[in-house]
């Protein structure tokens, strides 16, 4: 009998390896704009954070998102990035 294998992600925050469906998708489009994705299916580079708001805070104190995208990423965007997180949570 096969067994279904679970796509893990790690987090860019907290750095733990969880199953996709328990992580949220923040995205870096073609444009270059920098969103949440929260169905995981809309078009562009992708990393993972957890669904809390500490992740989000160690992820942009350790640059992880910088780090996944190879580019800076301003203030605002995590700003946005947290409100768009409080209204998911």
């Amino acid at each position: 009998m096969n067994v279904k294998k679970i796509p893990l992600r790690q987090c860019v925050g907290c750095g733990e390896m969880k199953s996709k469906k328990e992580m949220v998708r923040v995205i870096k489009t073609p444009e270059g704009e920098i969103l949440l994705d929260a169905t995981g299916r809309k078009n562009g580079r992708g990393a993972y954070v957890c669904p809390s708001l500490d992740c989000l805070k160690k992820a942009e104190k350790q640059h992880g998102l910088e780090r996944s995208f190879k580019m800076a990423i301003p203030q605002e965007v995590y700003e946005s990035l947290k409100k768009e997180m409080e209204e998911l949570g």
